[in-house]
């Protein structure tokens, strides 16, 4: 029988958080790079092909597209199979609205709700949030427009919400519905309703917060006492590696204000809170934990990544002891970052694209060259044995 998430509850020990983003199709870009660590993890482990990345992670969380790629990685698919879901439902799932439906947003919302349906259920059966079928801890973020405060929700059973005695238990939420109000990106599909308690409540797509990138969050909700988790801290006890689906920060110098009219804000504001939220959670990831591989925040403050020796001369520096080990996987996806992959001859418009099912291929070719570098040796002093060894 394979293991629930229950198993993974207790504290002590090692333990293992995967953080996945928001960025629509964009994220066969981060598909590429957790395949290549399922790939390393398996040949590290002498695991067959069985093993998965719920067989490793303890706690998954996403946000919108990553909260599809989280949920399916926590109910024990590979990434193979998550994989194939993207590339054969992507032309469905991102399908063009009716041209006076995209005064409020450009795709059709019932094929990828239907395509979730079918993801997330089995023999007819949807699965809940409490549902034993999911193999690790599970995060997703939604952002509630009703209340207009952000939704992280977890299958945390001890958590304040998921008290079964009490009407609106998220644990008893449909999956499919939780990941379908995390992916309603304004501007690109309707908004989810979802019932909690008797009450409806609107929701958008999580990236509407500051957790497009869940990462920072993910490990509060893992080791603070109010989130009923408590699980230690510590470099060589926790693990906490963030995938991003691209980063799209570059200069316009030929820019001119006349040009930022309600389209061009239209077009770009989305674009360009992903990617402000995501540099902030990276921040403050590199700040608690110690930063074993990242690419530079900026020209200011570099990556936070030091030697052994120079970490061990500073002690750490003035936020040590660092609270977990830290890999932020990222590439950058404008011309000059396609360049340095390799791949020149990719146009950054075509993969910086959240909805357009038109470049599979070119996302999958970024996603692979970044993915090459990767290595367990990124892992520094934490423990890389499977947790089917515990």
């Amino acid at each position: 029988m394979k293991p629930s998430y229950r198993d993974r509850l207790a504290p002590g020990g090692t333990k293992r958080l995967l953080a996945m983003e928001g960025g629509g199709i964009r994220g066969l870009i981060s598909l590429e790079i957790v395949g290549r660590l399922e790939t390393l993890l398996r040949d590290a482990l002498g695991a067959g092909n069985d093993f998965v990345l719920a067989d490793y992670f303890d706690y998954i969380a996403g946000t919108s597209t990553g909260a599809i790629i989280a949920t399916c990685l926590a109910l024990g698919y590979s990434v193979e199979q998550v994989r194939n879901f993207y590339h054969e439902g992507a032309a469905a799932m991102f399908r063009r609205a009716p041209l006076l439906k995209q005064l409020y947003y450009r795709n059709v919302g019932t094929n990828l709700t239907a395509r979730l349906q079918e993801l997330f259920s089995a023999d007819g059966t949807e699965f809940t949030l409490g549902d034993d079928v999911l193999r690790t801890m599970l995060l997703v973020i939604m952002k509630n427009a009703t209340t207009n405060s952000p939704w992280p929700i977890s299958n945390n059973p001890a958590a304040k919400y998921n008290d079964r005695t009490q009407a609106g238990c998220n644990l008893d939420l449909p999956l499919w519905k939780i990941v379908r109000a995390s992916c309603a990106a304004p501007t690109f599909f309707p908004p989810e309703d979802v019932t909690v308690g008797g009450q409806r409540f609107v929701f958008l797509d999580g990236a509407v917060s500051v957790y497009n990138n869940p990462a920072f969050l993910l490990f509060i909700m893992a080791t603070l006492p109010e989130y009923r988790l408590g699980w230690e801290t510590g470099e060589n006890k926790l693990l906490l590696i963030s995938v991003g689906t691209g980063a799209i920060m570059g200069e316009t110098p030929t820019l001119k204000a006349s040009q930022m009219n309600l389209l061009y804000s239209a077009r770009s504001v989305p674009l360009a809170l992903l990617d402000a939220t995501q540099s902030e959670q990276d921040v403050l990831c590199r700040i608690f934990g110690r930063c074993r591989y990242g690419e530079p925040i900026d020209t200011e403050i570099g990556d936070f990544i030091q030697s052994d020796e120079a970490f061990a001369s500073t002690g750490g520096g003035p936020f040590a002891p660092k609270k977990f080990t830290y890999m932020r996987y990222n590439p950058n996806i404008t011309p000059e970052g396609l360049a340095e992959l390799g791949l020149p001859e990719i146009r950054s418009e075509h993969v910086q694209a959240m909805d357009s099912p038109n470049y599979l291929a070119e996302l999958a070719a970024v996603g692979k060259a970044y993915a090459s570098r990767l290595d367990l040796a990124q892992f520094g002093a934490f423990p890389i044995g499977s947790a089917r060894d515990r």
